[in-house]
């Protein structure tokens, strides 16, 4: 299988080289992150793209000095939902009515199901789900970008806070999540560039019953 073999040649590059991820190869990988699954489908993230080395720079300010965001052809912020509002929920619907060819109507149930359920959730219960969400993206991202044999390198370790500030993302109702670097993997400057892959045995990680 194609991605099997894929998923044993990636790893989370350390250093990249700066050379640029073609538009082509780009919109494939953001084309899987919007086929992505996602709980009740209703996709609650936003994913900002960063090609701009100002703009990185100053990320890389608040990302522990992290080289691969500077030497990445693109950067992904990943950000969740802070809330929930129903005239999200209902683009949502219009959505699924416009794309299925349905009355809307017949999605009520469908609606106050998910009303109900975001709307049972506190501020940090929102946030916390979006955030699970994200990962469900950042997966596929992954998985997308090693078939086009694009380098990647998820990063949880930056000041979110400052991020979020600097974006703007808390007047959007938005926090940063996980940022995703895309990029080519620079061999001489990276010492695990061609190291084994280390993964607990199959044996030990699944369980039958």
């Amino acid at each position: 299988m194609k991605l099997l073999e894929q998923l044993q040649w990636r790893y989370a590059a350390k250093r990249m080289n700066g050379s640029e991820v073609s538009d082509d190869k780009l919109q494939k990988v953001l084309e899987a992150i919007r086929l992505a699954p996602s709980s009740m489908g209703l996709q609650p993230f936003q994913v900002i793209v960063i090609d701009d080395e100002k703009i990185r720079e100053d990320i890389f300010q608040n990302a522990c000095g992290q080289p691969q965001i500077l030497e990445c052809s693109h950067l992904l912020i990943f950000c969740g939902w802070n809330s929930v509002s129903k005239p999200q929920v209902d683009n949502y619907m219009n959505s699924i009515a416009q794309t299925r060819q349905i009355d809307v109507e017949l999605l009520d149930d469908f609606k106050e199901s998910i009303l109900k359920f975001t709307g049972s959730l506190s501020p940090a219960e929102t946030r916390e789900w979006s955030a699970r969400q994200v990962y469900l993206a950042l997966g596929t991202a992954i998985d997308a970008s090693a078939l086009s044999h694009i380098d990647t390198t998820p990063m949880e370790g930056f000041n979110a806070a400052a991020l979020d500030e600097m974006l703007g993302l808390p007047d959007r109702d938005l926090h940063s999540v996980v940022l995703l670097a895309l990029g080519y993997r620079d061999e001489h400057k990276d010492e695990f560039a061609n190291t084994p892959k280390v993964r607990r045995k199959f044996e030990d990680l699944f369980e039958f019953i």
